[in-house]
């Protein structure tokens, strides 16, 4: 009895907002989804490892399971890469995933030499794939810290 009551005064309110245009949220307008410096860079990239790596852009599409296009849509700058996409374009590449960023800030942010050792570090682990290994080369790591 409670549920039908509450069904009908749930259709009453409905049917109010219906008639009244003012009682009504406004639409949201859809974002702005246009490339970003930060795409542009992004893009630039995954085509600068590719072509270290010597891939064409059918081969590494091949290995993402995506098409040449998309691919090279991701590279121009004309499509944004989701963070699933990122993550497997980091994987594939042995790359942390802020490498793409790399050109995207100011460089004087941070010792450049500093962001190499930490992203050569990050590929050596990436590259294991013993817990062992893993666990002996945090404490390793852990010890030089002084933490």
């Amino acid at each position: 009895m409670y549920l039908e009551h509450l069904g009908a005064r749930l259709q009453k309110v409905i049917a109010s907002l219906n008639r009244d245009p003012t009682l009504k949220k406004p639409k949201k307008k859809r974002a702005d989804r246009s490339a970003t410096e930060t795409d542009f860079v992004v893009g630039a990239n995954v085509r600068r490892l590719r072509a270290e790596a010597e891939l064409t852009l059918a081969e590494l599409a091949a290995a993402l399971s995506i098409s040449h296009q998309q691919l090279q849509k991701y590279e121009t700058g004309a499509n944004r890469i989701s963070a699933g996409m990122l993550y497997e374009l980091a994987r594939f590449f042995a790359q942390p995933v802020d490498a793409f960023f790399e050109g995207s800030e100011d460089p004087e942010a941070e010792d450049a030499d500093l962001i190499r050792a930490r992203r050569k570090c990050h590929a050596i682990i990436e590259r294991t794939s013993s817990r062992e290994t893993l666990e002996l080369m945090a404490k390793v790591i852990r010890s030089m810290s002084g933490d």
